[in-house]
């Protein structure tokens, strides 16, 4: 069995916005859900936490948005703590309202002025392709507008930091392409840091600068993979050589970080 790729030998150049230390969580009737996961999360960085279902994918994600709190171990903020989006893998969109008033909600949390706060609203869904459906309920829109809508919320209070819990998992792989080439694009205008969690290898090679490989339960990082090609990615990235070759990399990885765990 060949050896697991290195960690990433050469760290992002941006600054670590949050680090992970030695970081343990577990829940009642002793479940450990991760153990010992060390992990840095930088600056401007696109990275994705790729490992089976249950390996603790979103507890991590959850830890770092404060959702939830650590057994062991401490999270480090060096800078202080970042502004923070949260999309979470159902869009969850109040169904009596329509998506402008969605999209403003953590606005109205936060008392910002009216003004202020639909200008930003309007922003929001322009930048996520639904500036024509801000009246519209979301019973009205597709599972992938229902999404867009709720990117959009997430990105209304302008976060330092996106998280991004499995968002595209449901919906069909024709969407699916469609919104990982806009989440890109997004990334790529705003340039904030994203988290991001799946367990595609596929989606997690064409989105990513970083793929951070984790155990099966107790998670925990098993391996880093740079994924060097240049953005923007396009169709033909996603048909490229290159593209199939990160991804055997990445699936082998994981399934040795599977095997590691004696997952099934």
């Amino acid at each position: 069995m060949p050896l697991p790729p290195s960690p990433t030998t050469e760290p992002p150049t941006g600054r670590t916005i949050v680090a992970l230390r030695d970081v343990g969580k577990s829940f009642e009737r002793g479940i450990i859900a991760l153990d010992t996961m060390n992990l840095e999360i930088h600056d401007g960085e696109f990275v994705s936490l790729l490992g089976p279902s249950g390996c603790g994918k979103s507890t991590a994600l959850r830890i770092i948005a404060g959702l939830s709190t650590v057994s062991r171990g401490v999270v480090e903020w060096p800078n202080g703590a970042a502004k923070i989006g949260f999309v979470f893998q159902d869009p969850t969109l109040m169904p009596w309202a329509n998506i402008a008033a969605n999209v403003q909600l953590p606005l109205k949390l936060a008392s910002i002025d009216e003004t202020e706060s639909r200008t930003a609203v309007r922003r929001s869904l322009d930048r996520v392709g639904l500036a024509d459906f801000a009246d519209a309920y979301p019973r009205e829109l597709s599972g992938g507008m229902k999404m867009r809508a709720s990117i959009a919320r997430a990105l209304v209070t302008e976060p330092q930091l996106l998280l991004m819990d499995e968002p595209f998992a449901a919906l069909d792989e024709i969407t699916r392409f469609k919104l990982n080439n806009d989440l890109l694009a997004v990334w790529g205008a705003l340039r904030r840091t994203v988290v991001f969690v799946t367990h595609s290898v596929f989606e997690s090679v064409y989105l990513s600068q970083r793929i951070v490989v984790m155990t099966a339960r107790p998670g925990r990082v098993f391996a880093e993979i740079a994924i060097d090609a240049p953005y923007p990615r396009d169709e033909r990235f996603r048909t490229s050589a290159e593209y199939g070759g990160f991804c055997r990399q990445a699936a082998e990885t994981l399934g040795m970080a599977m095997a590691q765990r004696g997952a099934p």
